[in-house]
């Protein structure tokens, strides 16, 4: 839910990249190297210790306050990581920027797999639920996956209600942190295809 729309808003906000890393020494040695950059990011849902924000989007809405924002969370950054060494075109996909990376993907006429972070290696209900989104925003013959999330996806009324119904999303209630759950549901707010661009270190850079 936030990781990828966190990485949207961003880009949206005027950070000209995002360095995703998996952990936090990692971060916090990019910004050494790399500044003029920002630390976002968080470990089950808690701010980390002198880093600049969080990982909630809406800390990024604002104006950009460098060129370079450094971000890792306990699950999203380490998927897109893993991606990037894995495939040569990887695009971030949220509900926030839906319509956009859908056609982003569709434009090459290849297969396309969606990709969920999940919550600790499981399966998390706001991850397969905008995978279906996606899914369905695609043209094509959906894998029997790719159905699932679908179905999942129609099962719901609304985006607010697919997010919220989900494990993600009581995390978050818990945490105080329920606005980020309407902020990440607006569906198309941000036209930007945030998009992995080479390696830096052990980052994934994603510029748009």
């Amino acid at each position: 839910m936030r990781a990828t729309s966190t990485i949207a808003q961003a880009l949206a906000s005027g950070y000209r990249r995002v360095l995703c890393c998996a952990e936090i020494d990692e971060a916090r040695s990019l910004a050494e190297t790399n500044g003029p950059a920002k630390l976002a990011g968080e470990r089950r849902l808690e701010h980390i210790p002198g880093f600049d924000f969080g990982n909630s989007p809406r800390e990024l809405a604002g104006e950009a306050a460098a060129e370079t924002l450094i971000l890792t969370t306990t699950n999203g950054t380490r998927l897109l990581v893993s991606a990037a060494a894995r495939f040569e075109r990887v695009y971030v996909g949220s509900l926030l920027n839906l319509d956009a990376v859908a056609a982003a993907a569709a434009e090459s006429g290849e297969d396309v797999a969606l990709l969920c972070a999940g919550v600790l290696g499981e399966l998390a209900l706001d991850d397969a639920y905008c995978a279906g989104r996606i899914a369905e925003a695609l043209s094509g013959e959906p894998s029997d996956s790719a159905t699932a999330a679908i179905r999942i996806a129609r099962s719901f009324a609304s985006p607010r209600e697919g997010l919220g119904a989900s494990r993600s999303a009581g995390n978050l209630r818990r945490h105080g942190l329920e606005e980020d759950i309407e902020w990440c549901a607006r569906e198309n707010a941000l036209d930007v295809v945030p998009r992995f661009v080479r390696t830096v270190g052990p980052a994934a850079e994603v510029t748009r």
